[in-house]
């Protein structure tokens, strides 16, 4: 590896990538938008959501305090109302809250705190609706976490929970906020892939790369310069959404130190793997049929524009076996959650580990010359 020889490739592709406006608009400007219009559309409310709640336990001192622990937490605002009459069990307040156009509700069923203290299994019933997915996904959090620190204090044997227990229902669980570093991923994605899939394919098409065989410039050299340049790339968009995602809709991401490796790796992996797609590929008509089916399935299944811990368990067996996963996971586990535990390393060894099979595998494959 030649460093004169991978800065003057360098500064030749970025001169060319920046005097292209198409190729600016859809690596910098269009992930803005998808923000923009995805983050008004989901963003909804500042405020905690209201869960109007049926207490069929009798307001016992259990589930009294179970209530006031979700009140805290700041993400939900109790609205406890009389058990409904009528129908079918709880299913007459299902039907209670639609016809009041009321999209959270709960239910906390008779015998709760008798359940609880003799540790038996009880079950709460939280009504969500599919047209409110922030609000619903808000208020089945905070339930959730407020369940498991009661389950956890119970195994312990200590008495009520207080309700500073309740912190898990905090405003990460809003949509915008899981948005942001799965548009980052996006882009990771889309920008080099489609371009090297371009590149590999038309450039052996109109013989440019015959011509490039008669430079010192070796593969390796040409290869490290257009990933030099997309990961630069990814930084200056990563800053960009991550701007946006805070300023205009309150995200709680924020750049990290530890958040760098998935800047650097992810376009790494990416570009090679374009260059994998477009070697193997005939023509460029059929290079783009091979990275629309590497691509797309990625877009939308790893974690881009929605959690992967909400998909069917089927839809979440074939996100684990995606690369971008674990790229938008990496990045969720750094700027959102903080999380630089077993779950960050694994990611992280996971990128890296594709990431030289997938370079090894680009300069085997890729010839200056067709045979």
């Amino acid at each position: 590896m030649n460093p004169k020889r991978i800065s003057a490739d360098f500064q030749v592709f970025a001169k060319n990538y920046v005097r292209n406006p198409v190729a600016l608009f859809f690596s910098l400007i269009f992930p803005l938008i998808l923000i923009g219009m995805f983050g008004f559309i989901f963003s909804g409310s500042s405020g905690p959501v209201t869960v109007y709640t049926e207490n069929l336990d009798h307001n016992s001192n259990v589930s009294r305090a179970f209530l006031s622990a979700l009140n805290t937490s700041n993400a939900v605002r109790i609205s406890v109302v009389p058990p409904v009459t009528g129908g079918n069990g709880t299913a007459a307040f299902g039907s209670w809250l639609a016809s009041n156009g009321d999209t959270v509700g709960l239910v906390i069923p008779d015998g709760f705190a008798r359940a609880y203290q003799t540790g038996n299994s009880t079950t709460l019933t939280v009504y969500t609706d599919p047209q409110d997915a922030s609000g619903s996904g808000i208020a089945l959090g905070a339930v959730s976490g407020v369940a498991n620190g009661f389950n956890l204090q119970a195994a312990h044997g200590r008495p009520i929970v207080t309700a500073t227990t309740a912190n898990v229902g905090s405003q990460v669980f809003k949509y915008i906020d899981y948005l942001v570093p799965g548009l980052i991923g996006f882009t990771i994605l889309t920008s080099p892939m489609f371009a090297m899939v371009d590149i590999s394919s038309s450039y052996r098409k109109d013989h440019i790369f015959r011509e490039l065989s008669l430079t010192p410039l070796t593969k390796g050299e040409w290869l490290t310069a257009k990933i030099l340049w997309y990961i630069l790339l990814t930084i200056v968009t990563a800053l960009l959404m991550l701007a946006v995602g805070t300023l205009a809709f309150g995200a709680h991401v924020g750049l990290t130190v530890e958040v760098l490796p998935f800047f650097i790796l992810g376009p790494f992996f990416f570009v090679s793997l374009g260059m994998i797609a477009g070697s193997v590929a005939k023509t460029p008509e059929s290079a783009a049929v091979i990275g629309n089916v590497v691509t797309f399935p990625m877009m939308f299944l790893s974690g881009t524009f929605f959690p992967v811990s909400g998909f069917p368990p089927f839809l979440q067996t074939i996100a684990h076996a995606l690369p971008l996963y674990y790229v938008i996971d990496g990045m969720n586990q750094a700027i959102l959650f903080h999380n630089y535990g077993a779950t960050f390393v694994a990611d992280l060894l996971v990128i890296l580990a594709l990431c030289i099979v997938a370079f090894v595998g680009a300069i085997l494959l890729f010839k200056w010359r067709d045979e």
